[in-house]
């Protein structure tokens, strides 16, 4: 797979802050990547700097394998902020402002922009009638004029009813699918956690960790079990661990093992072997938020 981007021990200071310590990562082609910290851990520094409104104090990055990136920043649309808009223009009207000024697109390149951002049947309605996703979804449209191969957002749903941030993440997905590259911040767990394939979570400017989610969350098998009697199974389940705990409310069983050990075959025979039938069996991935909260201690 392809490198989209490749940071390098990028520092930052404001003044005494250091607010980003020697953070590297790289960003696979054709991903969504959650750059994820609570507020104050960098994200949004880190998105300046990546394009070029803030300058790093050491350390270095390359789009697309190139330190000189005046070219390669063509190929990158962004939205760092909520969309200011004119009001009293229609969708279409505000794009093709947008698109005056930055010199990116053209008019062709304003209606796909719309179709892809699915705002096409409205796109001759004023600003001020469109709901909180609606407006997002066209700043996304404007970050789209051009068809850059990457975008990056910070905070794609912040302020959006439930409405609106299920709109947004769809949409993600769905510019993923068409073949670009989104680099988001975000401070929402559940967001990345949906949206996202690939992750690096910031505490107060450091990187914690980073690489493809499924990665970062399944450093243990969690396996969750259930039966009849659930002390009885907790019980007949000590053979393969020690870390066994019962949750009365869901009616399970939970036992972690070291990554890669878990053989559900074997934990259903010994069960079966011991008089114990499992109605449920399965092998689960810890939630970002469990690890999240892990690393950041929490």
């Amino acid at each position: 797979m392809n490198t989209v981007l490749s940071i390098n021990n990028v520092v930052k200071y404001y003044g005494p802050i250091q607010a980003l310590k020697g953070v590297s990562f790289d960003v696979p082609e054709g991903c969504v990547f959650g750059i994820l910290g609570p507020n104050g851990s960098g994200k949004t520094t880190m998105l300046g700097i990546l394009l070029d409104v803030l300058k790093p104090n050491a350390g270095n990055f390359a789009w697309f394998n190139q330190k000189d990136g005046a070219e390669q920043r063509k190929q990158i649309g962004s939205l760092l902020e909520t969309p200011n808009f004119y009001h009293y223009l229609s969708g279409y009207n505000n794009l093709k402002i947008t698109q005056s000024i930055s010199g990116r697109g053209n008019e062709d390149g304003i209606h796909e922009a719309l179709e892809k951002v699915k705002l096409t049947n409205r796109k001759n309605s004023k600003f001020s009638t469109y709901s909180l996703g609606m407006k997002q979804r066209l700043g996304i449209a404007a970050a789209l004029l051009g068809n850059p191969k990457v975008l990056v957002l910070d905070e794609p749903t912040n302020g959006l009813d439930p409405v609106g941030i299920a709109e947004i993440r769809e949409l993600m997905v769905e510019l993923k699918n068409q073949g670009h590259t989104i680099i988001m911040a975000s401070h929402l767990l559940d967001e990345v956690e949906k949206v996202c394939t690939h992750v690096a979570i910031l505490k107060t400017g450091t990187l914690l960790t980073s690489g493809a989610v499924a990665e970062v969350l399944m450093d243990e098998d969690i396996v969750e079990l259930s039966a009849s009697d659930l002390n009885i199974l907790a019980a007949i389940l000590t053979q393969f661990g020690k870390d066994i705990s019962i949750d009365k409310k869901q009616n399970t069983v939970t036992l972690l093992l070291p990554k890669g050990s878990a053989k559900l075959e074997d934990i259903n025979a010994h069960c079966f072997n011991k008089g114990i039938t499992l109605n449920h069996l399965i092998l689960k991935k810890k939630r970002l938020e469990a690890k999240f909260f892990e690393l950041t201690n929490n």
